[in-house]
């Protein structure tokens, strides 16, 4: 019976079910019926480790049962009210986030998602500076809205240019340093100097905002070099220019810190928030809005709002999502368990394996970079990336992949064992793959 479900399940998605980002005809998902914690499994019981947690959400784990209680609860008393209306769980959860952010931060603005944010941070940036143009890395997803995906530098950007106003430069990544760059030092000062270049060529004046991730994600987990949040950050005071932090997939506790920023000597004017925040349990996102850029709208219309913005479901799985990452040390363990086990593991690897190039991380945030050849540096192709996910899920473990890259990035939750089976699939799997090419 429960392998019918999950041929019923499969037949009904390729029959029905629109992907995103994805060409149709070929698709063949696997089938999750239920989650616990960082293991996922299909209707006929088969066990997989989430290493993805979906996409990089899940930070609190699948079902996790103070969460799910806090839904329900909420469901029961008040499913559904209107954005123009004070609720008590809307402002909870507002508090709840402001009490991560730096001070100088009053306000949350609601959104239904990472993309959203995004969107409305860029319009707040805006009417607040009497400016245009936004400026962002050609390496980077900022979601998949209007402004927002041009916004994003990578491919899906080409195909969506609808909106106006959008500049990219080039952020630091020594390992492919677009500076010739050969210290994390320089490749900090030679990124800084080419991104006030491009203010300056771009015109200052007409420069509403810098749009970064705090830690690039989907781009490659691209931890940022020392000093080079900070100096974004006087470039932004130099010329006026409101600096807005993604925090979508960095946030919550993901890189073993409430903010990925809080390691970096900066405080943005905007935060754009979502999936960690309820680890996707409800859509949720929003704008953590500074005090002086809130004052704008004191007595002048925001004219921006959603149907679902502060949706009581999500207000209420907020709550219950930060209250269980305070009160069982999570955040704390996504620090430790990066700095003890996957790190040292993925080194492991790394020391083993001639097709990885270079693995960079911290948290649960961490990325394998896959090279044909380490002294060129040459990224595998998509056949590789295909064999090595085929390998990692017949093993038992659901993988995140981007371009020639493997992100390790399970949820805040795992534990040390589940780290080393882990770490002895992605061992074998890389065994497999490399006896066909080398």
């Amino acid at each position: 019976m429960s392998d019918d479900l999950d041929a019923t399940a499969k037949q009904l998605d390729r029959e029905h079910v629109f992907h995103s980002w994805s060409a149709q005809a070929g698709l063949d998902l696997p089938v999750i019926a239920g989650g616990s914690g960082t293991v996922v499994w299909d209707h006929a019981g088969n066990r997989m480790l989430d290493f993805a947690s979906q996409l990089v959400n899940v930070n609190i784990g699948h079902q996790h049962p103070a969460v799910v209680a806090a839904i329900q609860q909420q469901a029961a008393e008040l499913a559904t009210i209107g954005p123009a209306t004070a609720n008590l769980a809307r402002g909870q959860a507002a508090q709840r986030i402001l009490s991560k952010a730096p001070d100088g931060f009053a306000k949350v603005f609601f959104t239904n998602g990472g993309a959203d944010a995004n969107e409305n941070a860029i319009r707040m940036a805006r009417l607040h500076t009497g400016r245009d143009t936004v400026l962002s890395t050609y390496r980077s997803y900022h979601g998949n809205t209007g402004a927002a995906i041009v916004a994003t530098g990578d491919w899906r950007r080409a195909p969506n240019q609808y909106a106006r106003g959008h500049a990219h430069f080039f952020g630091p990544y020594l390992y492919r340093s677009e500076f010739w760059a050969t210290t994390p030092e320089e490749e900090s000062a030679r990124a800084l100097h080419h991104l006030e270049r491009v203010i300056q060529s771009e015109g200052a004046t007409t420069i509403a905002a810098i749009l970064l991730e705090s830690i690039p994600g989907t781009a490659g987990i691209l931890l940022p070099p020392p000093g080079y949040l900070a100096g974004v950050r006087d470039l932004c005071d130099r010329y006026g220019i409101v600096l807005i932090l993604d925090e979508v997939m960095a946030g919550f506790g993901r890189t073993g810190r409430w903010f990925a920023f809080d390691g970096h000597d900066v405080v943005p004017d905007l935060i754009t928030f979502a999936k960690g925040v309820n680890s996707g349990y409800v859509p949720v996102g929003g704008v953590i809005i500074s005090d002086a850029i809130s004052a704008t709208f004191d007595e002048r219309v925001f004219p921006g709002g959603l149907t679902y913005s502060g949706h009581p479901l999500a207000a209420a799985s907020i709550i219950a999502s930060i209250d269980a990452m305070e009160s069982e040390g999570i955040v704390e363990n996504a620090r430790r368990v990066g700095a003890d086990v996957i790190g040292p593991g993925l080194q492991e690897l790394a020391a083993k394996h001639p097709l990885i190039g270079e693995v960079r991380g911290e948290g649960v945030f961490w990325a394998i970079e896959l090279v044909t050849d380490r002294e060129s540096r040459e990224p595998v192709g998509a056949d590789v990336i295909g064999k090595l996910k085929k390998q990692l899920s017949s093993r038992g473990l659901l993988p995140f992949a981007a371009d020639n890259r493997i992100h390790v990035v399970p949820p805040c939750v795992v534990t040390d064992t589940e780290v080393s089976q882990a770490m002895t699939i992605y061992d074998e799997a890389l065994t497999s793959v490399e006896e066909d090419l080398f």
